[in-house]
């Protein structure tokens, strides 16, 4: 992406986060989201150096990587609000919002899970094209977004373990705010998180993630890495988030970051840093266009019926097999 389309991203994203945030306050969404607010240079960044076929897996703050990838907004925010015209009808939400055919293989609400899917996916991928033409499989690479609250979760040290082995071509992206919800991050990980890597012959590298162009030459160099065959990659990118872990927040106001320090977090913008870099009159057009876009993603999503209960078992079943009814039901 050049520099206009990176800060489009950002922008989309922080404007989309805004307006979920607006109707989670008036009940549209149901349960709160969780805001991916001053984190965008990193999805940003990171799906600007990807192709439409590569995979990426998120987290339960995946609203940003999800639409860096390039889903819909509008069928974005309708999910989000659990209507069936979103994403996934409505099924998904917040937390696990996915679309295939964009390599969108989900948001995940358990925390580090998504790095074995990730890894997973792309081996899977790489022993299609070693099967030869006929499979039309590409090089593709995948990547997987956790956070620093992630780093000691058996599940994905796994995923690092196999994917230094085989030289997998997947991109494990740690999004480091500083926080696993509320306990800091010194308080919860012994040693470095590159460390963690490097332990299984995985490079890691640490990296301003307010920056999207400095996030996005790191990704690319990890994706000519993959693509070509070096195998995996961590990129720890030092971020930080402007607003709640969940927006259960906005209530209960929990006291564990001072007002100094929000200040000097929010301090570095994504959206400052990236929107310096463009021309005004372009930000302007950006701007409207998104403020324009993100309008009638939530007049949709207000407007769009709610999942009818009797079909609330579809989709359990690839088979398409329903539960019997019980004598009681």
């Amino acid at each position: 992406m050049d520099s206009a389309e990176l800060y489009r991203t950002v922008r989309l994203i922080r404007r989309f986060e805004e307006r979920a945030i607006e109707l989670v306050r008036s009940g549209e969404i149901v349960g709160g989201i969780h805001p991916y607010i001053g984190q965008e240079a990193i999805a940003a960044g990171v799906c600007g150096a990807l192709r439409r076929d590569d995979i990426i897996t998120s987290t339960h703050r995946g609203h940003g990587h999800v639409l860096a990838k390039g889903a819909d907004p509008v069928r974005m925010m309708a999910e989000l609000a659990g209507r069936s015209t979103g994403l996934n009808q409505g099924r998904g939400g917040s937390m696990h919002a996915a679309d295939f055919g964009l390599g969108i293989f989900g948001a995940n609400g358990i925390v580090g899970a998504g790095g074995a899917i990730a890894a997973g996916a792309a081996w899977a991928r790489r022993a299609q094209r070693a099967a030869g033409p006929a499979t039309e499989v590409g090089d593709t690479v995948a990547v997987n977004f956790f956070g620093d609250g992630a780093v000691s979760q058996g599940v994905l040290l796994e995923a690092f373990n196999l994917a230094g082995l085989w030289k997998i071509p997947v991109i494990f992206v740690c999004e480091n705010n500083g926080y696993a919800t509320t306990m800091p991050v010194e308080a919860g990980v012994a040693g470095t998180i590159t460390g963690r890597a490097e332990a299984f012959g995985i490079p890691a590298t640490t990296v301003d993630g307010q920056d999207p162009e400095i996030v996005q030459a790191v990704a690319e160099a990890a994706v000519i890495r993959a693509r070509s065959g070096g195998g995996p990659s961590l990129i720890e990118c030092m971020t930080y988030r402007f607003d709640a872990h969940h927006t259960f927040e906005h209530k209960a106001r929990l006291n564990y970051r001072s007002e100094d320090e929000l200040a000097a977090g929010r301090s570095r913008d994504p959206l400052d840093i990236q929107g310096a870099r463009v021309p005004s009159e372009v930000l302007s057009r950006i701007d409207a266009e998104i403020e324009e876009l993100l309008a009638e993603a939530v007049r949709f999503a207000v407007a769009s019926p709610k999942p009818d209960p009797a079909d609330a078992l579809d989709h359990l079943y690839a088979t398409g097999l329903r539960v019997r009814t019980g004598v009681n039901n």
